[in-house]
């Protein structure tokens, strides 16, 4: 399988994949248009299946008991009733039939078509009350006696009870009949709406999957496209086919993708020439400033012979001199980064005889205390992290004032070195900017009289080993500069990469 196609895979799982979540609609929707129309259906059949065997047999009832039970004497005997109730349960369509006379006021007889199935006592005391209740004659109503029936269940079984009396003092009549066989016809039917509605909503799964493969095989292309164009392939373009709102979408994306591709190449022109312009200036200023830094010397050296009006503006020059000098190199030092030339040229280094060697070559012993142990080794490039180091102490010095502290210590592979000054600390809107090119802003620290190039050179070098510089306050005042290293920077660049400085490349700050 592709990467592709796992990507697009691990996409289609996530729950909150347009895939997924189309696929999810459309099960919802044909689940509830199934389940809607499938309770429909079995409400629907199941009224007219019950509506037409209850019809059918209270219709029968009441057929037999005008024909049989009206023809029974007045005071019937319990045989006649038993034998009526018989005939009647015998040309039903399978009900039961139990009939209630009086032989005398308050004495009853009953008959049963079949004392097993159906006794008084299954007959419901509300339905008995309903038959035996006289009703009000009216010009709506001309019978004093109705036919009243009731669904009910026996024994989890569902039943129709019936029941109905003579007028004229004829014998009371009940029916019961099974719908044991109705209910088995509904559950059956039940069964079928049910798989039917399982069909219906496997079916909207797969549609909706080659729907939403077809909607969005377009909109994964572009996405896709969009991927490599983040990732700095400005040359992608998509097949553009159809004309729909996908195709305009495709074709907006190429327009868009052309445009960027363009303004990122007359941006990457202008910022080479830009680039080129600095560091040929920067070569062209190295001779000339030579030359006045040699001079400036030798009228330092005489600035105590000469007139007293003239030694401060002789002092002025020596001074902006070296700033100048000191500006071009940082400025051909950050070419070399921009350029991509910049090349790590790797020793054994014993870390704290460096820092000291650091320290000592620029005068700083009796204002910076070291805290390193002897023979902690690293392979690291010696020039740079002087650089660094000159950079980190110096801004302490400078910004913050003596004493300077420097520790020195490894925490597993790493080595890391913290510079604390004991100054007012860096105003918190300033930290993010601190290793800025060019960015000096501080109300609370005195005007830098450096170029603003120093903290960002030691980071571009931090970052050539593969390290990092962080800086914050401490909570006991001052500034502190974390500088973190591998101790083997072997791993981040070969010694053989083509392009590496020689030993001796120029460009410390």
């Amino acid at each position: 399988m592709t990467e592709t196609a796992k990507r697009s895979l691990r996409a289609g799982l996530r729950w909150t994949s347009l895939r997924l979540r189309l696929v999810v609609v459309f099960a919802l929707v044909a689940l509830v248009a199934a389940v809607s129309a499938s309770g429909i259906a079995y409400w629907l059949n199941r009224e007219a299946v019950l509506t037409r065997t209850q019809d059918t047999a209270l219709d029968d009832f009441r057929r037999q008991m005008q024909e049989t039970a009206a023809a029974l004497p007045t005071r019937p005997t319990k045989d006649d009733l038993q034998r009526a109730a018989g005939e009647m349960a015998s040309s039903s369509p399978g009900y039961s039939v139990l009939l209630v006379a009086e032989r005398e006021r308050g004495k009853p007889i009953v008959g049963y078509s079949d004392l097993d199935t159906f006794t008084r006592a299954h007959v419901p005391d509300s339905l008995q009350e309903q038959v035996a209740r006289k009703q009000p004659l009216s010009s709506s109503n001309e019978h004093e006696y109705h036919l009243f029936w009731q669904r009910t269940s026996i024994a989890g079984t569902p039943y129709l009870v019936a029941g109905t009396r003579i007028i004229g003092g004829g014998p009371t009549g009940y029916m019961l009949k099974s719908l044991d066989q109705e209910r088995q016809d509904l559950n059956s039917l039940a069964w079928s709406l049910g798989i039917a509605t399982a069909l219906a909503l496997v079916g909207s799964a797969l549609l909706a999957q080659a729907a939403a493969t077809t909607v969005l095989r377009p909109v994964q292309r572009l996405g896709d496209a969009a991927r490599k164009l983040g990732e700095g392939k400005l040359d992608t373009r998509l097949v553009v086919s159809g004309t729909d709102e996908l195709a305009d979408l495709s074709r907006t994306f190429n327009r868009t993708a052309s445009s960027l591709e363009k303004k990122v190449a007359d941006m990457s022109a202008r910022e080479e020439a830009s680039r080129r312009f600095v560091a040929d200036m920067s070569h062209e200023l190295r001779t000339p400033l030579t030359a006045i830094t040699a001079v400036a010397e030798v009228l330092e050296d005489e600035a105590d012979t000469l007139d007293p009006m003239i030694a401060p503006a002789v002092h002025l020059v020596v001074s902006e001199t070296r700033r100048l000098n000191d500006l071009v190199e940082n400025l051909m030092e950050v070419t070399r980064f921009d350029a991509g030339t910049a090349r790590l040229v790797l020793d054994d280094v014993d870390v704290a005889d460096q820092v000291t060697a650091c320290i000592d070559a620029r005068a700083w012993l009796d204002a910076v205390h070291l805290d390193a142990e002897r023979g902690m080794m690293a392979r690291l490039d010696p020039r740079r992290l002087d650089v660094i180091l000159a950079n980190l102490i110096g801004n302490a010095l400078k910004h913050g004032g003596s004493p300077v502290g420097v520790r020195v210590r490894t925490e597993g592979e790493e080595l890391v070195i913290e510079v604390r000054d004991h100054g007012p600390g860096i105003p918190e809107e300033v930290l993010p900017h601190v290793f800025d090119r060019f960015y000096k802003a501080s109300a609370s620290r005195p005007r830098s009289e450096g170029s603003g190039l120093g903290l960002s050179i030691a980071m571009e070098n931090a970052h050539i080993h593969g390290g990092d510089i962080s800086a914050a306050n401490s909570p006991d005042g001052g500034a502190v500069f974390t500088l973190r290293l591998p101790r083997d920077a072997e791993r981040i660049v070969r010694n053989d990469e083509p392009g590496a400085d020689a030993p001796g490349e120029d460009g410390a700050t």
